[in-house]
């Protein structure tokens, strides 16, 4: 049974409801159907924390979805569920192709970011302050993106930036 016929909590069955309704009033092809069918039970797998399952469904929608916008959104969330397990290598290529089909995606150049200052902070953990500060510059470059797409949405990455001096750099 596919999974948006088994949603137990009250915002998966809106989400499955309101997408339902769309599916049926917006005019799509028969495999834009499918795929957006595919994206939405892995997210709704992904917010269960079942990755492998949400992997699965999100694989299937990008061989089904052709638009690039809506291939990035898949691309961003096959990103987040690597990084969720810890996967930043895996999680950095997804966020690279979803930023190359849509450049106007903030929460991938935040991603991006985080990765990169967790990375900064690791080498600082290891006694290499050059390489930690080749990554926070990495993660400044990507904050201030997220930024200027998004004002407003990454606070204290904008505070982290003028605290250490790499806003507006």
């Amino acid at each position: 049974m596919p999974r948006s016929q088994r949603n137990d909590n009250f915002i998966d069955k809106t989400f499955t409801i309101v997408a339902d309704i769309l599916l049926r009033i917006i005019p799509m092809a028969p495999g834009e159907k499918e795929a957006f069918t595919y994206y939405r039970d892995g997210m709704s797998a992904q917010s269960e924390g079942e990755y492998a399952e949400a992997l699965q469904n999100y694989y299937e929608a990008m061989r089904l979805e052709t638009d690039p916008y809506d291939r990035s959104y898949i691309l961003y969330n096959i990103g987040l569920v690597h990084t969720s397990n810890g996967e930043h290598t895996k999680a950095l290529e997804y966020y690279f192709q979803a930023l190359e089909r849509n450049p106007s995606l903030p929460q991938a150049l935040n991603n991006t970011a985080l990765i990169c200052h967790y990375r900064g902070e690791q080498a600082i953990r290891q006694g290499d302050p050059e390489t930690a500060e080749a990554w926070f510059d990495q993660a400044a470059e990507y904050w201030e993106q997220a930024i200027a797409l998004a004002p407003g949405n990454y606070i204290e990455a904008q505070n982290w930036l003028k605290i250490t001096g790499r806003f507006g750099e």
